[in-house]
């Protein structure tokens, strides 16, 4: 049996091509490939390394249609906020205030939504802004995102 260095040279390529073609920007087949091996990695001493690329392509393919669906959900929300992500106008003033006035956020967590939905920064460029990993990007707009839904559902 191969050892997981051996396995991840030998797949790592055609898997990022994969999610390349799948999700068409780097940076998130960049993060699905990273999540499809650590995945291999939590499992490696179960699985059959013959089952390999299917297995990987697998995992790709299900964060890829992860990746849609909360784009979905994200331009979804953003509709329902009658508000344009990037350009000046009372939109944004009041979506300011409506994160100002949300207890439960914190100071990061209004950082990240102010950068990504006023500003309309990706990931990437918040995470050298605030001196954060994308990944650690990613958590906190998640997170941001549940507690705002959390607001809304009360507030109604």
């Amino acid at each position: 049996m191969a050892g997981f260095e051996e396995v991840y040279r030998q797949h790592l390529n055609a898997v990022f091509r994969y999610a390349q073609r799948v999700v068409g920007r780097r940076d998130v087949a960049e993060e699905i490939t990273s999540d499809a091996f650590i995945a291999l990695w939590k499992v490696f001493d179960t699985i059959d390394t013959s089952q390999l690329p299917g297995w990987l392509f697998t995992v790709v393919r299900n964060r890829a249609t992860d990746f849609w669906r909360r784009a979905a959900v994200e331009q979804k929300y953003l509709a329902d906020l009658d508000f344009s992500p990037v350009g000046p106008g009372r939109p944004q003033q009041e979506f300011l205030e409506w994160l100002n006035a949300a207890p439960a956020l914190k100071p990061i967590h209004r950082s990240v939504l102010i950068l990504r939905y006023v500003h309309g920064n990706e990931r990437s460029e918040i995470a050298t802004r605030l001196g954060l990993t994308e990944t650690q990007v990613k958590g906190y707009l998640q997170y941001a995102h549940t507690l705002l839904r959390k607001e809304l559902s009360q507030a109604e």
